[in-house]
């Protein structure tokens, strides 16, 4: 059984969060009263068992990878398997290939806002080093919940993006660097947690809906996104359904009856990737028509017709014109990202 107090602590992380995550459980007690739940963005093909072995080499603590429906304890260490979200019930871990949130499967956001979701005030909830912003959506939803929200100093994070994002959009209880926050989680965990706020219904009702969703494959039905948020004018990058727009908390975030969930930067980002895939199908395609116009001109010319092979040529020639325009779009697009992704040190999501 866990012991009263801020027993459960969920922490997010992507680039460079195993290098931090092992300085963090090198400073934690073996006797830690907590259970503590990870998820760290992993490639499809990344091993959590080579993770946790690393991990292990730091800490008494137990470490291992969460397996579904496990009944979680203190003094444990739960890390996500790679490809799955990692969500927690009242006594129970859930591992589950739902749909993405946040362009990220693991998400950081479906362990926090399920967490604050059954365990309110004794929830702490941690993020470290990595991009983007996966993980303010989740830290909002433990503020709200009365739990104690904590972010590694930006200044000391090896990817600053995470922490500022969480700092920016939520009104943060501790900013600390790595090497203080093992001592300040201990004490936390040691302090009764209070149940003066009452988990607010909306994130008791996300957490359920998305629980449904990735352990059932129930989509939400409309009167259920009715009631979470508005419809808006977008659709769904992944799935072209509707996306209802979701207001409660600090942070605007996006989500369709399927179980795709968005911030308005990941939306931003999916809608840009979506361009650039049609972009290239259009090219293919007009690749292709313009192929078929010289083998038809070829043809004409062949039967001694110079006028229609002439009129053929013409066409594909225009054609190419197109699709050189096309590709010049394409190229240019992905230079600026990928100067952009420089300039701002972004790597692949992974075991960093």
């Amino acid at each position: 059984m866990l012991a009263p107090g801020h027993n459960i602590i969920v922490i997010g992380t992507s680039a460079g969060g195993m290098e931090a995550l092992c300085k963090l459980l090198d400073q934690l007690p073996e006797k830690l009263p907590a259970a503590i739940f990870i998820v760290q963005h992993l490639s499809m093909d990344s091993s959590s068992d080579y993770l946790v072995k690393r991990m292990a080499k730091h800490t008494k603590l137990q470490v291992k990878v969460a397996e579904n429906d496990e009944v979680f304890q203190r003094g444990t260490v739960y890390m996500v398997p790679a490809d799955r979200h990692l969500l927690l019930t009242n006594k129970r871990i859930l591992v589950a290939k739902g749909p993405r949130e946040n362009q990220f499967r693991p998400a950081v956001d479906p362990l926090f806002r399920s967490a604050a979701a059954y365990h309110g005030s004794r929830v702490i909830g941690v993020i470290l080093t990595g991009m983007m912003n996966d993980g303010t959506v989740g830290m909002d939803a433990v503020k709200r919940s009365g739990g104690i929200t904590v972010v590694q100093d930006p200044d000391d994070a090896e990817h600053p993006d995470m922490p500022r994002n969480a700092l920016r959009n939520v009104s943060i209880d501790y900013v600390v660097p790595i090497r203080e926050m093992g001592a300040l989680l201990y004490s936390l965990s040691q302090t009764p947690s209070g149940d003066s706020i009452t988990v607010p219904q909306d994130i008791l009702n996300e957490a359920q809906m998305v629980e449904r969703i990735m352990t059932n494959g129930v989509m939400s039905d409309i009167k259920k996104m009715d009631d979470l948020g508005e419809r808006s004018g977008y659709s769904c990058p992944d799935c072209g359904g509707g996306l209802w727009e979701i207001n409660q908390g600090t942070v605007k975030r996006y989500r369709c009856h399927s179980g795709h969930a968005y911030n308005e930067e990941s939306l931003f980002n999916s809608m840009n990737s979506a361009l650039e895939e049609t972009l290239w199908v259009s090219m293919r395609i007009m690749e292709e028509r313009r192929n078929m116009l010289e083998s038809m001109a070829n043809m004409e010319r062949s039967k001694g017709q110079s006028r229609w092979a002439v009129m053929q040529q013409e066409r594909a020639e225009e054609m190419k014109i197109h699709v050189e325009r096309l590709k010049e779009i394409l190229l240019n697009r992905n230079s600026v990202a990928h100067n952009l992704n420089m300039r701002n040190g972004e790597n692949t999501p992974g075991a960093s």
